[in-house]
């Protein structure tokens, strides 16, 4: 298959990485190739700037590091590496697991203390042994393990969970098995066509999805995988893909603050940016809503605390207020000093500025809400699916339509967006006047 194949594909992301090496190469591929011959560091992933045809390969990913917005840059990130499961006896696994089945942290391979290795980094250049990472270098049947930092046991084999494509974990968003029917047994469409059924999950707007072939997806946060069907009657239907068997992954180590979306936000934080008190998620008043602890296992619903268990720009919740459904919540974000975004050796950064009001009639918004009065989804200005329409990036240069965020390109009322529900061709969008704003 093409090289590209084996890494995972974020648009307009860099990553604050130490440990990098710099070439100049003609498109992604080449900088794939760099990646795989790299020798100065172990590159678990690289980033390609399209103006500058910059490539740099990096020691670090998306989960070991803090991610943020870059206009003009694609990541990429090898899928090996970001893989938290093994496969069979776990040979080729190289997550980031580093203490034992019974919790002692592991002991670096480079290191004899207090344990003097047989198996290191120098004996065993291919086997991934960095850090204090589990691993398996010599095939051992029970799977990864590593010498332990506790003197009186040398060695204990690790807890890596089973990579199980056939099994969907939590409500299946990381499903990538290749299930193509629904529960009825009705065939699956194909994501990149439009018939018998039209609609807005496109690839390249959904490029971390792995929206293949036909095969049984999660993308928006449904209760798990589905895909639509082929019969024009039944445009959707869930697929029936068993729980895996082993438990899902715990949440990772930035979870205490704003990283990305904060789709992995666990804090306590449970009250809005405008101050309104968040509504348990386990009860349904004063708003009734389907976000229900019990159905969705891995969101972190706890108590009233904000989170984002559905892709919002970040985390959210329902509000006391009975005449408030839900606002956004402020979250502090992980360590990004200045400095560190500064030093990046002058390669253009834009981090969009937070804007959640409006001014006059929203022509010159520039905020990131994506999000229409009634909750449906902005469909982006540069796709035609499922609504064909003349609002383009190219008709309309000065609109700033970029994604799907809300724009007022025509002079309307207030900002607004074609959204991605074949029946409702566009919406006004979920914003205030910053008027209302002016008091506080």
């Amino acid at each position: 298959g093409d090289i590209l194949d084996y890494y995972l594909r974020t648009d307009g992301v860099w990553i604050l990485t130490r440990n990098k090496q710099f070439y100049k190469t003609n498109n992604e591929k080449e900088c794939a190739e760099k990646c795989e011959a790299e020798r100065n560091l172990t590159c678990r992933a690289f980033l390609f700037t399209r103006k500058k045809l910059q490539c740099l390969t990096l020691a670090e990913n998306a989960k070991m590091t803090v991610a943020f917005p870059s206009m003009d840059t694609v990541l990429y990130q090898k899928r090996i590496y970001l893989m938290q499961c093994k496969r069979g006896i776990g040979t080729d696994y190289r997550g980031t697991e580093a203490k034992t089945q019974s919790g002692i942290p592991c002991q670096k391979w480079a290191e004899k203390i207090p344990h003097k290795p047989n198996y290191t980094p120098e004996k065993h250049p291919n086997a991934g042994l960095e850090e204090n990472y589990c691993r398996n270098p010599d095939a051992d049947e029970n799977g990864p393990w590593c010498y332990t930092t506790d003197p009186a046991q040398r060695f204990d084999y690790c807890a890596i969970p089973e990579c199980e494509d056939q099994c969907m974990q939590c409500n299946g968003e990381d499903y990538h098995g290749e299930v193509s029917r629904t529960e009825s047994g009705l065939e699956c469409q194909r994501w990149d066509v439009q018939e018998p059924h039209m609609h807005g999950f496109i690839l390249k707007h959904y490029p971390e999805k792995d929206l293949k072939m036909n095969y049984c997806r999660n993308p928006d946060g449904e209760l798990r995988p589905w895909c639509f069907t082929t019969n024009p009657n039944k445009r959707w239907e869930y697929c029936n893909i068993p729980r895996c068997t082993t438990p899902p992954p715990v949440s990772g180590p930035d979870s205490q603050c704003l990283s990305g979306k904060g789709e992995d936000y666990r804090g306590r934080i449970a009250v809005t940016e405008s101050g309104n008190a968040c509504q348990h998620w386990n009860t349904q008043h004063p708003h009734k809503h389907g976000w229900i602890p019990g159905r969705y296992p891995c969101k972190g619903l706890q108590e009233n605390y904000c989170r984002n268990p559905d892709g919002e720009k970040k985390p959210w919740c329902y509000t006391t207020n009975s005449s408030i459904r839900w606002e956004y919540c402020t979250i502090p974000p992980c360590d990004r000093t200045e400095q560190g975004i500064a030093g990046m050796n002058n390669v253009p950064v834009q981090v969009p500025l937070t804007e959640e009001c409006y001014r006059g009639k929203g022509q010159s918004y520039r905020g990131t809400t994506s999000v229409t009065a009634s909750g449906k989804k902005c469909q982006a200005w540069s796709s035609m699916v499922p609504h064909s329409h003349i609002k383009t990036p190219e008709r309309f240069p000065d609109a700033d339509l970029r994604d799907n965020y809300c724009r007022n390109p025509d002079g309307d009322s207030s900002p607004w967006c074609f959204t991605t529900d074949p029946n409702t061709v566009w919406e006004y969008c979920n914003l205030k006047r910053c008027d209302d704003h002016a008091q506080e």
